[in-house]
């Protein structure tokens, strides 16, 4: 199996958090969630990564990284962070025929630079955010809210990469 580490680093995996205040757990949660997304990627190459292994969907795993770049966009850097006008990362999906999940094997590479670059700025814009009773300027919902979203998305399409991964190879866990 060829692992490409040109686009995934390392991956010191989070655990599940223990109990205390819910901006630990909730960004323990997301620290999780992140985690088990690109565990589930690591060692494959990128022609695995972008295979659609559970017909008829046309999910792939490197099709759930770029969803997810968009959700860390949606509910993490733009609703937390500073910038007014919104924008998608991969399109303006105008053709109802355009998706976040449609890409190649070539789309490897940028697609996990671009998702750590986006983790990078939720976790920026949170480091600001010391309450999560605060409002978004732009989304007016809290925080909380926006993070709640996050990690619920990552939650739900982790159980999609749990079956896409074992149609591939077998591997299952999380």
């Amino acid at each position: 199996m060829v692992r490409h580490v040109d686009f995934m680093s390392e991956l010191r995996r989070s655990q599940q958090p223990e109990d205390g205040d819910e901006r630990g757990i909730t960004l323990g949660w997301l620290a999780f969630h992140r985690d088990a997304l690109q565990a589930k990627c690591e060692g494959l190459s990128a022609e695995q990564l972008a295979y659609r292994s559970a017909e008829p969907s046309h999910l792939s795993l490197l099709g759930l990284v770029r969803h997810m770049t968009e959700m860390e966009r949606a509910y993490g850097s733009w609703p937390l962070g500073d910038a007014p006008d919104f924008h998608w990362v991969w399109g303006a999906y105008e053709d109802a025929a355009e998706d976040d999940i449609d890409c190649t094997a070539g789309d490897a590479g940028v697609s996990f630079e671009t998702w750590a670059d986006e983790r990078t700025k939720t976790d920026v814009a949170l480091t600001r955010c010391s309450d999560l009773d605060t409002l978004s300027k732009v989304n007016h919902r809290s925080a909380r809210w926006n993070l709640a979203k996050l990690v619920g998305e990552y939650a739900r399409h982790n159980g999609h990469a749990d079956i896409v991964r074992e149609r591939i190879d077998g591997k299952t866990g999380e």
